[in-house]
């Protein structure tokens, strides 16, 4: 009961503090910080901190400290793991996701081209060469942006505006296809180098990555397969 009383806990802070009901989710979601104007750009951008899933598992994380009643030493050994396991993703998350919003904010209002921000303008093109067949393309671009860039957040931050920007110009749901490029992106999380060398590690398997990796993207393609074929059927439907 102690060992799963961690997960039981995320699961109801998660589900209390998204219930609009019960109050508290106004009130998570009301302290806002972050900068409104970046360098006279106009580009802004805040963060609700207390209403991050992430808060949830800090406070899960020192109430299981009392549940399991670990010492001192244990406390601080558990924070040298985690932050080893976390130190590479996090410099990755540093430069990633700068890059991205340059990728997102490349329209023509913060600049003097008089073109489109660079998702739109991939829209544009994959809208006029792939016609109606795009739903069955739509996860294999979430999967090819998560073995990239090496997270399905990423790869989701990165394509999410050029997969609802091509669904508008088809004309078919664009929520529909977000939501296969998000499930493209967990698939593509299979062959993630970084992924695919963590876990060697861990079950000493290092050197046989290439291996892995040859072997994974197997059930990937089923994967972004069967998610394409049913995008497709359910836009046949709405259409």
């Amino acid at each position: 009961l102690r060992a799963w009383s961690p997960y039981a806990i995320v699961a109801v802070l998660l589900l209390i503090s998204r219930i609009p009901g019960l109050g508290v989710q106004g009130w998570l979601s009301g302290v806002s910080i972050g900068p409104g104007d970046l360098f006279g750009t106009g580009i802004g951008q805040t963060v609700q901190p207390f209403y991050l899933p992430g808060f949830m598992f800090l406070v899960t994380c020192l109430l299981t400290y009392w549940l399991h009643g670990m010492s001192r030493t244990q406390i601080l050994g558990s924070w040298r793991l985690a932050g080893s396991q976390t130190l590479g993703a996090a410099v990755a998350l540093v430069f990633a996701v700068p890059m991205v919003r340059v990728f997102i904010q490349s329209g023509s209002v913060y600049n003097n081209s008089g073109l489109e921000s660079m998702p739109l303008l991939l829209a544009e093109t994959a809208a006029g060469l792939v016609g109606g067949g795009w739903p069955l393309l739509a996860p294999w671009v979430g999967a090819l942006g998560a073995f990239v860039a090496g997270s399905n957040t990423i790869s989701n931050l990165m394509f999410s505006l050029f997969q609802f920007s091509t669904a508008q110009r088809m004309d078919i749901l664009p929520t529909l296809i977000v939501a296969a490029q998000a499930v493209g992106g967990a698939a593509g999380n299979m062959i993630t180098v970084h992924n695919v060398v963590a876990a060697s590690a861990t079950v000493g398997l290092i050197g046989q990555e290439g291996s892995l990796i040859r072997k994974t993207i197997i059930p990937m393609s089923c994967y972004c397969v069967l998610a394409g074929l049913l995008t497709w059927g359910f836009s046949i439907l709405q259409g």
